[in-house]
């Protein structure tokens, strides 16, 4: 199991912390390169101050994740399984220390190297919580990949849930992570079930699977 989330736009600035090593990086070796441009070009960064990504995200999604409050199991699993596109190291771990940073993705620059790398993890079931602007660093095969869509049920009628959408990727992510890995759409429908309402819909074509959380509104 993949499980890909976005940043967050909002971050805690630690006043301190360890020095960046970007060899302790996940995908150290692939990214290493493009890291390194993409931090020189930012050239205010504090890189005295890192910490590890689940206390610099400080966001909608990982305020739901609330990675700290999880059993060692579960972090154990999200360590494995969760990768964070990132506009400055293009993926980050959730244990992966880093410094706060402000910066936009550019897709162009990260597509390949990423690409290249996600595809060698071979991962039964990709489950994609990304928003559009992150999307575009790595098209997963369809026919094994769930994106997480979010809507409103208010007197009867279906809506998108935009920004609060991510606190339900949140909630869903810290539900996955303390489960048994699931393999198939059919499995993750199984799990997430167990705590929200929920449609499953089949891949078509080059769209993938999609989950849709469906969140009653009084």
């Amino acid at each position: 199991m993949l499980i890909l989330l976005p940043p967050s736009e909002g971050k805690n600035s630690p006043e301190s912390g360890k020095r960046l090593n970007l060899t302790s990086l996940v995908a150290a070796e692939e990214l290493r390169e493009l890291r390194a441009t993409e931090i020189k070009s930012h050239g205010d960064l504090d890189l005295t101050s890192c910490r590890p990504a689940y206390e610099i995200y400080s966001g909608v999604l990982y305020q739901a994740l609330d990675w700290q409050g999880l059993p060692q199991s579960a972090k154990v699993r999200g360590e494995k399984s969760i990768l964070i596109i990132s506009a400055l190291f293009g993926l980050v771990a959730m244990n992966d220390v880093i410094p706060t940073y402000k910066a936009k993705i550019k897709s162009a620059t990260w597509r390949t190297a990423i690409s290249e790398y996600l595809d060698a993890r071979g991962d039964d079931l990709i489950i994609d919580t990304r928003s559009s602007t992150y999307q575009g660093v790595w098209t997963p095969p369809p026919s094994k990949t769930v994106a997480i869509r979010v809507f409103q049920i208010k007197a009867g009628k279906k809506s998108v849930i935009t920004h609060m959408s991510k606190k339900y990727r949140g909630e869903l992510t810290r539900l996955l992570v303390q489960k048994k890995a699931p393999i198939t759409p059919q499995e993750l429908l199984a799990i997430a079930s167990k705590e929200f309402n929920c449609e499953l819909k089949p891949s078509k074509g080059k769209e993938p699977w999609y989950l849709d959380l469906l969140i009653e509104m009084p």
